[in-house]
């Protein structure tokens, strides 16, 4: 066989309710190239799997491989999955989207082996052998963008839970009659320190009459706003945005203290968009809580650091499932 035909790139998948961004790994999981198609959710499962499988075709194009060079590919999806027959059980951002079988599906129109898991999940093994390089034994990722999702690799692996649900970090409530969650419960992490939470946070004030630069930069209705633009409006000196934020990381600092009183994980990591934006305005306050709402000696040798990955966290976790697939 010619070198360039052995089977040494995968395809990492990761599967949103807007995006799907794929990307080709080699060997060393290095990223060749990347492929972006908007997902289309409203046209149903179907469909939404066609396109899945356009974009792997066009990344795998794009790097001038065929499909005899691709060893696999992973796919990360936004809903609880049984990694055994490659299920989506739901998926709440997908319309249509229950015991969807993806891998099955998905492998028909590749004609090549996939595998499909929890997006956090894939998120958490991508900072775990990417960036940690599977050294810890145990590890939480935490993921802060417009929900809030965890994954658990608990003795080195990653953990799903009896009901494949393992991981919902999100949905710990930190507040008893707090605000509703999209989950339908109140007080849950994600209804306090998501982005969609905390962007309804500011529009409600502004709308009773809170100052901010926020509306200086993008009207009065912040129709548009991104994570970026409260950073922008922090190194601004907007004390409003400074306080939300403030919030934030407490709560999130709080999220990590129970965790670590539950589970004492080497390791909690903490990524996803608004860690992107917002990560030097927000750890050293989430570890200052973190330690204080812990136990004495608790944190004691752990390390609680944000992930460089940022947007690529799926697609490289994504191409790791790929490779734990038997050759």
């Amino acid at each position: 066989m010619a070198e360039t035909d052995k089977k040494e790139y995968v395809v990492g998948v990761d599967l949103g309710g807007t995006k799907i961004l794929a990307g080709v790994f080699d060997s060393q999981l290095r990223c060749l190239g990347r492929a972006r198609l908007s997902t289309k959710a409203q046209r149903g499962p179907a469909e939404v799997i066609k396109r899945i499988a356009r974009c792997v075709n066009d990344v795998v194009d794009e790097c001038d491989l065929s499909p005899k060079q691709v060893r696999g590919v992973g796919v990360g999806a936004p809903g609880p999955v049984n990694p055994e027959s490659g299920k989506v059980i739901f998926a709440p951002n997908l319309p249509e989207w229950t015991d969807v079988p993806l891998q099955k599906e998905l492998s028909k129109h590749l004609d090549l082996p996939v595998s499909v898991e929890n997006d956090c999940n894939v998120c958490t093994l991508g900072v775990y052998h990417a960036e940690l390089k599977g050294k810890p034994r145990s590890m939480v990722g935490i993921f802060l963008g417009t929900g809030i999702g965890g994954g658990l690799i608990l003795d080195g692996k990653l953990y799903s839970g009896f009901n494949r649900t393992a991981g919902e970090v999100g949905h710990m409530v930190l507040e008893v009659g707090g605000p509703k969650c999209g989950c339908g419960n109140r007080g849950c992490f994600e209804a306090l320190a998501g982005r969609a939470a905390i962007f309804r946070r500011i529009q409600a004030a502004v709308k009773e009459g809170q100052k901010t630069m926020l509306t200086e930069m993008l009207g009065p209705d912040l129709e548009d706003l991104r994570s970026g633009d409260l950073r922008k409006a922090l190194r601004r000196g907007d004390k409003f945005v400074e306080k939300i934020i403030e919030e934030m990381a407490e709560y999130t600092g709080i999220a990590v203290a129970n965790i670590i009183n539950l589970l004492n994980p080497e390791v909690v990591v903490l990524g996803g968009g608004i860690i992107q934006q917002l990560a030097d305005d927000m750890m050293s306050i989430v570890v200052e809580t973190a330690i204080d709402y812990s136990m004495n000696g608790t944190t004691k040798g752990i390390d609680i650091v944000a992930s460089d990955l940022g947007d690529d966290a799926g697609i490289t976790g994504a191409a790791v499932l790929a490779r734990m697939q038997p050759k």
